[in-house]
């Protein structure tokens, strides 16, 4: 008899569980609060627009009235927004279970955040790592935690400038740029599943990818409005890898979960590997070093 596929029937009750996602407004990051709410866990919606949370927030609460949701501001362009955001949910919160780094930008023209980073680079990776490390104590105090780090097959793309992380020296390259931030999603997976060896507090480090799922994240892009439609899986899949990475019992650290279709593009959620590049033990420090001093968050 086959193996039954993965998905949101294996997630089990939720109650008493906390879990703070990232860019839950649309996209994955609302489907991800509306199957774990619906779960009965007590989800913090982290948001950079409060209204559009709230709306989303009541939204879900039609299809499950008893649902239990958090809206608050998170800017993940600034460091003060971040630390601001993290130190309200400390002081609400006396644990956290799951940390879903999901929020983030793709192929925009280029920007800067609040403090000068490059602004894919700044809010897919710098943000969230400083995020995390403002959550670390947090979650080291909350049994068997997990933190979920959303990359993409564009990891392969990347290849990141160390010495020009902001591209202040070359012709911005839109493409390029997410490629490398979603390279060091998977830099700070491995490299912070290390640094937790041995440590019985710890909590397990995962990550995951979405395939090819038509979201927002994709407005800027002309290829993906264009080739969706064809292509691309619903929400209701997509996030299926990141449930999985958040919830199953069997994961370790440092796992990586996909779609098991062709190309990973669709499909249910299996471990998957990450190219030879996202190991590169050597880069994956010299990219946490760099985070600390340009963050100036320590864990």
């Amino acid at each position: 008899m086959a193996k039954s596929k993965w998905n949101s029937n294996n997630i089990p009750n939720q109650k008493d569980t906390i879990v703070i996602i990232t860019g839950a407004t649309s996209g994955l990051g609302k489907e991800a609060t509306k199957v774990l709410s619906g779960k009965n866990a007590t989800v913090v919606m982290a948001v950079r627009n409060i209204e559009k949370g709230k709306n989303v927030a009541k939204e879900i609460s039609q299809t499950f009235p008893n649902a239990i949701i958090d809206v608050r501001k998170l800017e993940l362009n600034s460091l003060k927004s971040i630390q601001t955001f993290a130190e309200g949910v400390k002081s609400s919160y006396d644990h956290l279970d799951i940390l879903i780094n999901n929020a983030g930008v793709m192929a925009c023209p280029f920007s800067k955040t609040e403090d000068g980073f490059e602004i894919q680079m700044g809010v897919n990776h710098l943000g969230h790592f400083a995020l995390t490390g403002h959550l670390m104590p947090l979650l080291k105090k909350t049994k068997a935690a997990r933190i979920v780090a959303t990359s993409s097959v564009a990891h392969r793309q990347g290849n990141i400038d160390f010495d020009d992380i902001n591209w202040k020296k070359r012709t911005y390259d839109t493409g390029k740029a997410y490629g490398d931030s979603k390279l060091a999603n998977l830099y700070f997976t491995y490299e912070l599943a290390k640094k937790l060896q041995g440590d019985s507090a710890a909590p397990i480090v995962t990550a995951a990818h979405p395939g090819w799922t038509s979201t927002d994240l994709q407005r800027h892009s002309l290829f993906f409005r264009v080739l969706n439609p064809i292509f691309s899986q619903n929400v209701e899949n997509g996030v299926l890898p990141t449930l999985r990475a958040a919830i199953d019992e069997v994961a370790k650290p440092g796992d990586y979960y996909g779609p098991s279709g062709f190309m990973e593009a669709k499909g249910s959620p299996i471990l998957v590997q990450s190219n030879k590049m996202s190991h590169h033990e050597t880069n994956a420090k010299r990219l946490w070093d760099l985070s600390e001093e340009m963050t100036s968050v320590r864990y």
